[in-house]
């Protein structure tokens, strides 16, 4: 239902109002837009300094619609969304951002992938997790990456992902993973790539190279939970 919802909502931001209105704000004196977007900035800070969310997009929304190319708008918009947990939001604005030209900009890339993870749209969320490590380097975005791939039963990305990471990693990098509905377990992020190898291993039976992965995992962070579960699966 979410994805259904995602997909109504960008068919209707393909609609020519915003660009009229935007057309017909950028008509205005700039002496009065200037003036209207001190206004505007300081109100949206102040929105946010007693929580009134609602107010600060409302702002937002002003200064964009004003300033149609400033990005850091856009930006502030689609992490204020994000925040918010209004995944929706926070998607659309953002691929909005790279849609629009700015097909680099790790903002939006960082909240459209995340967002649209929520969302359970996995294999659009995919794209931007790959980016973002292609133009980063950021370890986590590759691990994400790899699991995605893994849950979308794209093995030999997958695969070849975690290997990338085990290589990669460097020894103070973690990454958290649930105990429990309230606790998070901190892994040796070496431990986790080596633990997304034994579960495509294990996916695709496997047994003993996912073995092996798991133990790899286990003997580089002795405390880490899921990899003990998962070898328990290999045996």
């Amino acid at each position: 239902m979410k994805r259904v919802i995602l997909m109504l909502l960008l068919v209707v931001c393909a609609s020519p109002l915003y660009s009229q209105t935007a057309d017909s704000l950028a008509k205005l004196d700039p002496k009065t837009s200037a003036a209207l977007d001190l206004s505007d900035q300081a109100a949206y800070q102040l929105a946010l300094r007693y929580n009134d969310y609602d107010v600060a997009k409302t702002k937002l929304y002003d200064l964009l619609l004003r300033n149609p190319k400033n990005i850091r708008y856009a930006e502030a918009l689609a992490s204020l969304y994000f925040e918010l947990n209004q995944s929706t939001s926070a998607a659309l604005v953002a691929l909005d951002i790279i849609e629009g030209g700015n097909g680099s900009n790790t903002t939006a890339l960082e909240i459209a992938a995340f967002s649209l993870e929520q969302l359970g749209a996995l294999d659009r969320s995919l794209p931007h997790f790959e980016s973002l490590y292609l133009l980063t380097g950021d370890n986590f975005s590759l691990y994400k990456s790899g699991f995605i791939q893994y849950s979308l039963k794209r093995f030999p990305e997958a695969l070849n992902s975690a290997n990338m990471l085990v290589k990669n990693s460097k020894a103070e990098e973690k990454i958290g993973f649930p105990k429990s509905a309230t606790e998070t377990q901190q892994v040796d992020i070496k431990a986790a790539a080596l633990n997304l190898k034994g579960m495509i291993y294990l996916e695709q039976g496997s047994k003993a190279e996912a073995k092996t992965a798991f133990e790899e995992a286990i003997a580089l962070d002795p405390t880490f939970e899921l990899a003990k579960e998962n070898l328990k699966k290999a045996i």
